[in-house]
């Protein structure tokens, strides 16, 4: 069986839980690991046996068949997924694809050109309850679609951390994974046509000059529509580390899904309430692994190893960019933004 050599780039939180499910797959026959903190790449490459360790990620261009990147902040994200594409590697990266449409235009052309996977972090699809709502809308089981709600809510502790990375906001650093939930439930016939957001302000605005929440409705141009809240100011004492509430509607039926996060405390007298299983990502608990991430990452390895399609393509990461993009202007405008954007 043909196995694969690959780079992991940036191995902090979420590149660490991608190195770990790289280093436990039969496909994987080499791991390799770079991040510019040579203390964070230590402990990864001693985590996962790596074949190498590296602070510097251009050391690896020749040396593997594809790369996850998962480096911030996300400024990041395209001249590093440029270089390997470039030379010819396979690339997963983290969203967003990039911070212009430009930018994912050149990565987009570069993959197609010389037939390269690339494939975005939208670690959402790979929620069972989410692919259950995709079945049930293929399968005709609620009729032709109508609208959808998607509401979530993260912790001002995690706010805080995603926020501190940099100057995106909540609709291109919360509200895109959602964005391309309904996106991808509703088709690739599916395109956004008008885009309406409103943002409020409040404890965020201080210490990283963003909204606490944002708020969009697009409008499509079969005339579905859907509204995303974005918001990352839940008080640390909130049960879990995010609420998620999603109402999709059809003609003759309607799909719920409830995820407060409120199923697994551990309190204690030395470090009080704690939520072991509750982050977006998932976590690791001993011998299997809570959450979509480490589904998606095994996606993507069987995708380069077995030459098969890949679920999250870039262009539908394109999509999704252009409607935060859009949010933000008209969060900043109070105008409704019409796609696509000039």
């Amino acid at each position: 069986m043909k196995t694969i050599r690959i780079a992991v780039v940036g191995t902090g939180w979420i590149g660490h839980i991608r190195a770990m499910t790289c280093a436990s797959h039969a496909l994987v026959g080499e791991l390799h690991i770079a991040d510019i903190d040579s203390e964070v790449a230590i402990r990864s490459a001693q985590a996962t046996s790596a074949a190498s360790w590296t602070t510097d990620y251009h050391e690896l261009l020749d040396t593997v068949d594809a790369a996850i990147i998962s480096t911030t902040p996300e400024t990041t994200h395209y001249p590093i997924a440029r270089d390997f594409l470039q030379a010819g590697k396979h690339v997963l990266l983290e969203k967003p694809i990039g911070l212009t449409l430009e930018e994912a235009d050149d990565l987009i052309e570069l993959a197609e050109r010389s037939n390269l996977k690339l494939s975005i972090g939208y670690t959402q699809r790979f929620n069972p309850r989410y692919a259950y709502i995709k079945k049930c809308i293929d399968e005709g089981l609620v009729g032709a679609p109508v609208t959808a709600l998607i509401s979530r809510h993260i912790t001002r502790a995690i706010g805080a951390k995603i926020a501190g990375r940099g100057e995106l906001g909540p609709a291109q650093m919360e509200a895109t994974h959602d964005i391309d939930l309904v996106l991808w439930w509703l088709g690739n016939g599916v395109r956004a046509k008008t885009v309406y957001a409103r943002s409020v302000f409040g404890m965020m605005r201080e210490k990283h000059g963003l909204p606490d929440c944002t708020w969009i409705m697009v409008s499509n141009d079969d005339g579905t529509t859907f509204t995303i809240g974005a918001n990352w100011n839940l008080p640390v004492e909130y049960p879990g580390m995010n609420s998620v509430i999603v109402e999709f509607i059809g003609r003759d039926g309607a799909l719920f899904v409830d995820e407060t996060h409120r199923d697994v405390l551990l309190t204690t007298v030395k470090n009080g309430l704690q939520r072991p299983l509750s982050t977006m990502p998932g976590e690791q608990a001993g011998h299997v692994f809570q959450g979509p991430m480490e589904a998606e990452t095994r996606h993507f390895i069987e995708s380069v190893a077995l030459d098969r399609p890949v679920l999250v393509t870039a262009r539908q990461a394109r999509a999704v960019m252009e409607i935060t993009l859009a949010a933000e202007m008209s969060a900043e405008s109070l105008q409704p933004i019409a796609l696509p954007l000039k």
